[in-house]
């Protein structure tokens, strides 16, 4: 498969996922706390959602690498890799919010070239690649485009995880110069911000699969993600996506 061909297949393995997660939602289903310094929630959706991924990928590309959140990574021979989280926002799903959603990426062995979000409640789905990105809901497709933003004074900024107090301080003072802070939004946050409707996310603690989906569709809608040095944000780790290249290079510095 091409590209525009894998973009395709990964919008329908997120819809697949969304089928099998949407029967435990909203239906007080049991949670394990998978440990660690923080409360680390995981479900049966969660499971039976990479499964499913899983299942197709050994069907249809059998010799591309995994790298899923519930079950780790599996070789492949073609030096693609699929990085997937079957429910980013995890935390949202078990308590009844909406902002969580299948994240789905393919990693050339350079950088991710296809990303996905889907929300089966709401039946939105968030794409990109370097044909463009793509908001889709029905048969309803907009194009996605970052909004100018170059004053934080005039910025939304969103954060769904700071680590650490001393990474929290460095936020704060960054917030204390924004229009306007909000957290939580999990993946959402980064959609929304390659929709045009967030100015800048800052986040900590990230792993890849929390962040490789997101970063082809706010490049392709003409954002910029990096973490806090400026470099590759795709193994995580301390993260920073602005709509507006200016303002990031000022954040940059701030960071």
């Amino acid at each position: 498969m091409n590209v525009a061909e894998r973009l395709d297949f990964a919008c329908l393995l997120a819809h697949l996922a969304g089928e099998a997660i949407l029967p435990y939602f909203r239906t007080g289903v049991a949670v394990e706390n998978k440990g660690g310094a923080y409360f680390d929630p995981v479900t049966a959706a969660d499971r039976a959602a990479e499964e499913v991924i899983r299942r197709e990928l050994a069907r249809v590309c059998p010799d591309d690498a995994i790298y899923g959140e519930e079950q780790g990574r599996s070789a492949g021979t073609s030096g693609m890799t699929w990085v997937i989280d079957p429910i980013d926002g995890t935390r949202a799903f078990i308590i009844g919010h909406v902002h969580w959603g299948t994240l789905i990426a393919l990693h050339d062995g350079q950088r991710p070239v296809v990303g996905v979000m889907h929300q089966p409640f709401v039946g939105e789905t968030f794409v990109g690649s370097d044909d463009g990105a793509y908001w889709m809901r029905g048969g309803e497709k907009r194009a996605m485009r970052t909004r100018a933003c170059q004053r934080l004074a005039d910025a939304a900024l969103c954060t769904t995880f700071i680590a650490t107090p001393e990474e929290r301080a460095v936020f704060d003072a960054i917030g204390a110069k924004a229009k306007l802070v909000r957290f939580g939004g999990d993946c959402y946050n980064y959609c929304l911000l390659a929709a045009g409707f967030i100015d800048v996310v800052i986040e900590t603690g990230l792993k890849a699969y929390d962040i490789q989906a997101v970063v082809p569709m706010i490049e392709a809608a003409g954002g910029v993600i990096t973490n806090w040095s400026g470099g590759s944000p795709y193994d995580g780790g301390q993260v920073i996506a602005v709509g507006d290249r200016r303002l990031h290079r000022e954040l940059l510095e701030m960071l």
